[in-house]
């Protein structure tokens, strides 16, 4: 990566971001469009909006998800395939169509893709949808260019295409540089982030993608001509993360970064302040790796380890590198994060900033503990509790967040998917479940054998023959 904290001095940076007058109107705006939003799509018994996707924007902030269980106004909809092979030949036929129309088009192929996994409705109409939603993009209607890039996130998420992410990063990125609508500019850094991972970047192509986005943060946003903006700064943070969690090593990247991403902890804004803390713990977390054959068995001992404090597949996390040179100073950052009491912040951002930072400083600390790492003796077994962060999948199966990196990936992929989540999930969406791989376990032991039976399926699906028609290298 380029000497981005050279740029930061070069660019005229200034803090004119804090100003907290002006932060606090924003924030206050944010976060009431978000509870409006928020109310309107949770209310039950009605028939699927076509207009609900116009929030997908909204971000989740860490440790929020609770559930996934959410209702599937499409689940009684049998007709769906029909339904979507129309909207498409409507998207596809331009000619005839008006910009009123494309939107309704755009915005109902949004809401079946995301409640239905529909590779085989689309799979053969890809590379014709990927042309005119580009056309869509280029539009001067602000609605029909951010429904166009929801509609590209959901095919690369659905189609696994490798083609996606060549055919739409040159466009996506001029619009992120070009928009004069930072709304658009926050939209079209989210579904580059998903064209990246679901569209066939390849490593170099993500780690091309996080220097800019890093660029992004680090400018606070002059970079796209965004100065200020935090919209876009936490776009830009979230996804970087998402790709970050991507990458396997770190370690030269790891001590820039880090540096970069601290100078966000002092914007007036929680979701930025979040966002970074977030993707600071997650390279904390990448410093460590699973203890190999040839590790010294004393070489990294910790008189505090837990049997929580290890790797998915239950190997001890062993140090490789320094994430950061001076982690002191960092903890004593999150610290006063985690105990801020000022009040010109509100009470519900309080709350958020206590909740998350303490999550992250416990990482910091010991980067083998994960999100929401409970340090409290179990007494039945006289060890930590651990990591309790868990997320309710369907009815009954529950997916433990022991990690950043799931976390990362889990809230990157809720934001695309929404409510759509579960079906994908068990419906056994490729790119979903090579991003979180099946890790279910049963919320009631009475209903341990549907949850088995799910997570097989989905197991199952993701190696499913289809493929084999769709792929020449895919094996059954």
């Amino acid at each position: 990566m380029p000497d981005l904290r050279r740029q930061i001095f070069e660019s005229g940076k200034t803090t004119s971001r804090k100003a907290a007058s002006r932060e606090a109107s924003r924030a206050t705006s944010r976060a009431s469009s978000k509870q409006t939003s928020r109310q309107s799509s949770r209310a039950a018994s009605r028939q699927p909006s076509d207009d609900e996707d116009g929030g997908y924007l909204s971000d989740e902030t860490a440790m929020s998800i609770g559930s996934l269980d959410d209702e599937n106004p499409e689940q009684d909809n049998v007709d769906w395939p029909q339904e979507l092979a129309d909207r498409i030949q409507e998207i596809l036929d331009r000619k005839r169509s008006s910009v009123q129309g494309r939107e309704e088009a755009l915005a109902a192929f949004c809401r079946l893709t995301k409640y239905h996994y529909a590779v085989e409705e689309i799979y053969a109409s890809v590379s014709d949808l990927l042309a005119a939603f580009s056309k869509s993009v280029r539009s001067d209607s602000a609605r029909e260019v951010t429904l166009a890039m929801r509609a590209i996130e959901l095919l690369a998420i659905t189609a696994s295409d490798d083609k996606v992410f060549e055919n739409t990063e040159p466009l996506l990125t001029r619009t992120i540089q070009d928009s004069s609508s930072n709304a658009v500019k926050a939209a079209a850094i989210q579904c580059l982030a998903a064209c990246t991972i679901f569209g066939g970047a390849g490593e170099d192509g993500i780690l091309d993608q996080m220097t800019f986005l890093l660029d992004i943060v680090a400018s606070d946003g002059q970079s796209i001509n965004a100065a200020d903006d935090p919209l876009s700064v936490t776009a830009a943070l979230q996804a970087w993360g998402f790709l970050a969690a991507e990458i396997e090593d770190f370690e030269e990247e790891s001590e820039e970064s880090v540096q970069i991403l601290m100078d966000q902890l002092e914007s007036s804004d929680s979701a930025v302040q979040i966002a970074a803390g977030e993707n600071i713990a997650l390279l904390y977390e990448k410093s460590y790796t699973p203890q190999e054959d040839d590790d010294d068995e004393d070489g990294d001992s910790d008189e505090d380890s837990d049997e929580h404090e290890t790797a998915t597949n239950g190997l001890k996390l062993v140090k490789r590198y320094n994430a950061y040179h001076n982690t002191p100073e960092l903890e004593r950052q999150l610290q006063a994060l985690a105990h801020v009491h000022s009040k010109t912040i509100s009470k519900r951002d309080k709350k958020s900033l206590h909740s998350n930072f303490a999550s992250i400083l416990t990482t910091v600390e010991n980067p083998r503990r994960g999100p929401r790492y409970n340090m409290a003796i179990n007494q039945d077994t006289n060890r930590h509790y651990g990591s309790t962060l868990s997320v309710k999948i369907g009815r009954h199966g529950v997916m433990s967040i022991d990690r950043w990196w799931k976390w990362t990936r889990l809230t990157a992929l809720r934001r695309i998917l929404q409510g759509g989540f579960t079906e994908h999930y068990y419906q056994g969406n490729r790119a979903v479940l090579n991003n979180l791989p099946v890790m279910l376990r049963s919320a009631e032991s009475s209903h341990g054998t549907a949850d088995r039976q799910s997570a097989k399926k989905a197991a199952k699906m993701r190696n499913s023959r289809r493929w084999t028609a769709q792929d020449s290298d895919d094996e059954d």
